[in-house]
């Protein structure tokens, strides 16, 4: 694939996510505490996820591995695709695994089809197109990025732990409580998104602006739907709590 070719499919793949964002602020992806019957096959949710999300890492490493341009800022960059995977892919859906969870093949389709596209669009990159000299190390982009990227990967387990504790608990959902529960509904997902943009910065990229616009747009509306369901849920939820921005929204 030419430069120019690859620049304009980093463009349609944005302007796709725009759209995406657009009907999830609508329709609320059938999964999870929104699961609904009506859409076709479904399998064990754990094996669903752990597919689904292991495809990110296989791919993000087979187009790296093809390239020449791996210097050792660009294994840093390798190392962080697969820490945060690793995780997703493997350690959470392990954890969090429910015995009679289910999730719509479809479902799964989709999400192999994005994580896809975001390995090969962001393993290509820096495994082809793009060498970090020891210089990128002392540039304010790679460590603010770098600093945002942490920040939101801790964010994102942290609040995650406090689920999984409470899943432990109750058979059924609850109020969660702690961390930045205290001021909102989904700081798991305001986690993972920080951890995104972190990434766009830290590589200063156009593949990691695009997979940061598919996190917003994945996760911000499923955020907004979360906090409508918790709100419906629970007489007693807590009346200044927001979906996803403290304070905010």
């Amino acid at each position: 694939m030419t430069v120019q070719t690859f620049i304009y499919f980093n463009y349609g793949w944005i302007a796709l996510a725009i759209v995406v964002f657009l009907i999830l602020l609508k329709v609320s992806a059938p999964y999870g505490r929104h699961l609904r019957n009506n859409w076709g096959p479904a399998i064990h949710a754990t094996t669903g996820w752990i597919i689904m999300e292991l495809v990110s890492p296989l791919v993000f490493a087979f187009f790296f591995l093809q390239g020449q341009q791996t210097g050792y800022i660009n294994w840093v960059f390798f190392s962080l695709w697969i820490l945060h995977y690793f995780n997703r892919s493997i350690i959470y859906p392990l954890r969090a695994s429910g015995k009679y969870k289910q999730i719509p093949l479809v479902i799964c389709v989709f999400a192999i089809l994005f994580n896809s596209v975001n390995g090969y669009l962001n393993g290509y990159y820096l495994g082809v197109f793009k060498t970090y000299d020891s210089a990128w190390l002392k540039d304010m982009r790679f460590i603010a990025g770098l600093s945002l990227f942490f920040i939101g990967f801790a964010m994102n387990n942290y609040s995650d732990e406090i689920l999984l504790r409470l899943r432990k608990k109750s058979a059924g959902y609850s109020i969660p409580h702690g961390g930045l529960y205290r001021w909102i509904s989904c700081p798991n997902y305001l986690g993972e998104i920080l951890e995104w943009c972190g990434w766009a910065i830290a590589t200063w990229s156009l593949p990691g602006l695009a997979f940061a616009a598919w996190t917003f747009a994945n996760l911000f509306p499923r955020a907004l739907s979360h906090h409508k369901w918790y709100k419906t849920r629970f007489k007693d939820y807590p009346a200044n709590r927001k979906a996803i921005i403290p304070f905010l929204i």
